[in-house]
């Protein structure tokens, strides 16, 4: 099936509510474009390098939001073009966020990274930790950043039960850093990609993050 075809149908599957974001990485900007084209207006980037040469050669009324690991030295190279950064694995790297969107006088979304998968290799804080944190006002105070939500990913493996039980953990700490945060613009969960977003969808996602299948198999 086309792009097109593709966004269509994810389109009719995804409950009213749920946004659909783009994962576009290593994909070029005709395909992009396509999907653009097709009415896709949110889309995913992992690499700051890629944001940035893309976002400039697109439309201005597309929504980027970056979802990789944020290396501190890349901040400033996504500023002017991300409208949220999902990946906030850190509160020195959301000072830093908030400090370089007064920089340049631009206000971001950004999303509480939780680690909840059974792997190493993936970031984000604890549950224990993210809760500390909200608890001793980490998160209040923050001129340029608005934080709206929280984003996770769920161990790589077929097991659904698993995953469900991950993604159960994110929603119910969603709800008590709710609770602790009391902010109306605290409303956003961004889990679940290609393989578990329907299990995801069932435990509250209002983002689902697509790459493949939407573009089909990346091009390295």
């Amino acid at each position: 099936m086309s792009i097109t075809q593709n966004i269509q149908k994810l389109l009719t599957q995804l409950p009213q509510g749920v946004k659909l974001v783009a994962v576009s990485k290593f994909h070029p900007v005709e395909r992009l474009q396509e999907a653009y084209d097709a009415g896709q207006r949110i889309f995913g980037e992992n690499r700051a390098q890629e944001l940035a040469s893309k976002a400039p050669q697109l439309p201005t009324d597309i929504e980027w939001h970056f979802i990789g690991h944020l290396q501190k030295n890349k901040v400033r190279m996504i500023m002017p073009w991300a409208s949220t950064i999902q990946s906030i694995d850190s509160e020195e790297l959301l000072q830093l966020v908030n400090k370089e969107a007064a920089r340049i006088d631009h206000h971001i979304k950004v999303l509480l990274q939780l680690h909840v998968a059974k792997e190493q290799t993936k970031s984000g804080f604890t549950t224990e930790e993210v809760l500390q944190a909200a608890r001793n006002g980490a998160f209040h105070d923050l001129s340029n950043v608005t934080i709206a939500g929280v984003m996770a990913m769920a161990t790589f493996t077929t097991d659904m039960e698993q995953v469900a039980r991950e993604f159960e953990l994110v929603h119910s700490t969603f709800l008590t850093l709710q609770s602790i945060l009391n902010s109306p613009h605290f409303t956003e969960i961004s889990m679940g990609m290609s393989d578990d977003w329907p299990v995801a969808v069932k435990h509250g996602a209002t983002l689902v993050r697509i790459g493949t299948d939407i573009f089909g198999a990346r091009e390295y």
